[in-house]
Order: C-alpha cells, then structure tokens, then sequence
C-alpha cells in the first residue's frame, strides 16, 4: 500500500512538474471545444448527483460547454470509474469520486484498475459528516451512554448501513473497534430503506449521511448523539463530535473530480482552478450547505495526498473488520 501511495502522490504532483510548452497551453487554453462527459457511479437524485450537478453547472457556466452528468451506478462506484479509466486522457472524460472510491480499492479483490495508479485527482469539492443517529426507543443520548449498553448487551444491538462497504458501514466499523463493542451489522440496499427500519425499530442506531437523517432528527423521530467529523457540523451545531469522546475518531464523505491517467497537467489546472473559484463562491458554498456539506478547496497534489491517506485508512479498516464485497 505505501507503494501505491508513494505512486498516486507522483500522479497528482506532476501537474505541477509538467513542463509547459506553447503547444500545451494552446491546448489548455482550448479546452473545452465541446461538451465534457462527467460520469457518477450512483443514480440520479441522490447525494452524489446532487453534487456533480451543482459542480458540473458552475463548470458549464465558467468554461461555455456542456458537464453532463452520466450515471453508472452499481459495484461500488467500479462500474462508473472503469469507464473513466478506460476512456482517452483528454480532459472530455471526469469521474465524481469519493469515500466509496477509497473504501473499494481494498474491499474489491479482482477489480481490473488500480484506482491509486489509474485515477488522476483534479480537484476536490466538498466533504461533510455523516451523523450517528439512533431510534428513540434506545437508553441513551450520549456517545458514552451509548457505549455503555453496547458493551453491556454485546450482539444485541442493530447496526444499519447502506450496503456493504459503504461509508455509513466502514464509519460504523472504525466506532466498533475504537469503542470495543460488538454491534450487528444490518446492511441495507441505500440509506433510504436504512432509515425506514431505524424509524420502526427493527435496527437501534446507523451511522447516517446528513442529507437522509436531517429532517427526522429536526423532527425528533431520529436522536442525534454525535457527528463524524473533527469539527462540529453548522447543520447541527449542538451535537458533539464522536472523537470528543473516542480520540481520534474521524469519518466523513467527500467529493471530488477525477480523470484517467495521462490527462494533460494543463487541463487538471485548469479545471482545479475554476473548481476552487466555484468553491469560494457563496452561492455554490449556500448550495452545498443545503446538502449538509462544507466546501473543500485542494490543489491537485493536495488533494493527490488526501486520497491516498484516506485509502490507507479504510484499507485498514476493512482488513480489521474482515469485510469482503459480495
């Protein structure tokens, strides 16, 4: 794994080492000529989507052509970047990525790319908290309180996720070890069905994203104890962070833009830039708000290194908990 780090890191800084030349400018000063495709490996109207369209239609109005969104879900986000990876490195081809990205390097066994040597990192967007909500019905409104009757029914408490290998999961599985309970994992097809379970009673508590739990939360149908971020979220900021009672304890979504390998560094830069523009724009910030999400602005290299950080980190996680894809 280091090697694939130390790999992905000379990806993303060539795009600051690439010598320029005037013909490479020339073509990044082109760029776009036509429409740009920017695929999403989950379905429309979701979280994801809601995403890339709101960064796609700030790179329509800046660059005059076209993002469209194509969603390819399935496998993990694998179906979405296999067809990126497989695509020319011109620039006309983009992939939304993310935590999933990070999470299936290690989950998937027999994938046919190496997401750390095929995925170059352009630009990242955004990055916002999943939330650790629990039916109403448990006996407790804190994280220790929490812990507490976990340890003192091991087993026989609920732990929904949106699938195996999600974010939701892994998020559940990094509390699990670093608070030594034994809670039974109850994966569900999305966060949706998720939440319509938690609701009802039949699971006590999901690590949820903010955008499936925020209404019943405000509505006092789902309890609150704590977000999965280092900071406190604006969305909810009387709510704790898990880490101010488990030190260390980090997890969050995030969203970013990549492209295939050998994608001209003119073209990363010079999406990156207009990326980071859109990122301190307040409208766009107000839009990703609503979305419980929080700009996150990166040069390529940066963010190069983010990614590899975070795939190091849900590849232990995966290993510690011994999850395997279906």
């Amino acid at each position: 794994m280091k090697l694939l780090r130390r790999h992905f890191l000379r990806l993303a800084a060539a795009t600051a080492a690439f010598p320029i030349s005037s013909s490479h400018l020339a073509w990044a000063t082109e760029f776009p000529a036509r429409p740009v495709r920017f695929v999403v490996g989950f379905p429309a109207g979701g979280g994801n989507d809601i995403i890339a369209r709101l960064i796609g239609q700030w790179l329509s109005e800046r660059l005059s052509q076209p993002f469209v969104i194509e969603n390819r879900p399935g496998a993990g986000t694998n179906i979405a970047t296999e067809a990126v990876v497989r695509a020319r490195p011109d620039g006309y081809s983009l992939l939304l990525i993310g935590a999933p990205n990070s999470i299936s390097a290690t989950l998937y066994k027999n994938l046919s790319f190496d997401f750390l040597q095929d995925i170059t990192p352009v630009a990242s967007i955004a990055r916002e908290p999943y939330v650790m909500v629990l039916n109403p019905s448990v006996k407790a409104s804190t994280v220790p309180e929490f812990i507490a009757l976990a340890k003192a029914n091991p087993g026989k408490l609920n732990m929904a996720s949106a699938g195996i290998g999600s974010g939701t999961q892994v998020s559940g599985e990094l509390f699990k070890i670093m608070a030594g309970v034994n809670l039974v994992h109850v994966p569900y097809r999305g966060a949706s069905p998720a939440i319509t379970d938690l609701l009802g009673g039949q699971v006590q508590v999901f690590f949820s994203t903010m955008p499936a739990c925020i209404q019943h939360i405000r509505a006092g149908s789902l309890r609150a104890v704590a977000v999965t971020t280092t900071h406190r979220s604006d969305a909810l900021p009387d709510i704790p962070t898990v880490g101010e009672f488990l030190t260390g304890y980090e997890a969050s979504g995030w969203y970013g833009i990549g492209a295939p390998r050998n994608t001209p560094a003119e073209i990363v830069e010079k999406l990156n830039k207009e990326v980071n523009v859109g990122l301190a724009d307040p409208k766009l910030i107000a839009h990703l708000g609503e979305q419980g999400a929080t700009a996150f602005a990166n040069s390529p290299a940066d963010f190069g290194r983010f990614i590899a950080d975070e795939t190091v980190k849900w590849g232990n996680v995966i290993r510690a908990a011994n999850l395997h894809a279906d």
